[in-house]
C-alpha cells in the first residue's frame, strides 16, 4: 500500500481531533497536523477546502472528510484500502466530543 498524504485540521485538545490523531497513529501513517486554534490560516485553508466551518477536517490523497471523528477516518482509510483494519486499540476515545 502506498501512504496517503494527509493534512489533518485539528484543534489541540478536542475529543475528536485526538481520536484523529489516535487512528492515524495507530496506523503509523504520517500526517500534518494544521492547528485551527492557534492558526488563522490554516482555519481559512480548512473553510475554504471543506465548505463548513466544523472540524475535525481531514484530506486524504486530496479527498477532504469533513466534520468526522476518527473512527469515521478509519473507516474511510479501510474502505479505500489505503490500510489494513486491525484491532489494536487506539489508545482515546476515537468518537469523543470536545470538554466544554
Amino acid at each position: 500500500m502506498t501512504t496517503p498524504k494527509i493534512i489533518a485540521y485539528l484543534k489541540p485538545t478536542c475529543g475528536w481531533s485526538n481520536g484523529v490523531r489516535a487512528v492515524l497513529t495507530k496506523y503509523n501513517l504520517p500526517f500534518e497536523d494544521r492547528n485551527i486554534m492557534a492558526n488563522p490560516a490554516a482555519r481559512q485553508e480548512m473553510l475554504a477546502k471543506s465548505g463548513q466551518p466544523l472540524s475535525p477536517c481531514v484530506e486524504i490523497d486530496g479527498r477532504m472528510l469533513a466534520d468526522v471523528s476518527g473512527e469515521e477516518v478509519e473507516a474511510f482509510l479501510v474502505a479505500n484500502h489505503l490500510v489494513a483494519a486491525n484491532d489494536e486499540p487506539a489508545g482515546v476515545p476515537i468518537n469523543a466530543g470536545c470538554p466544554d
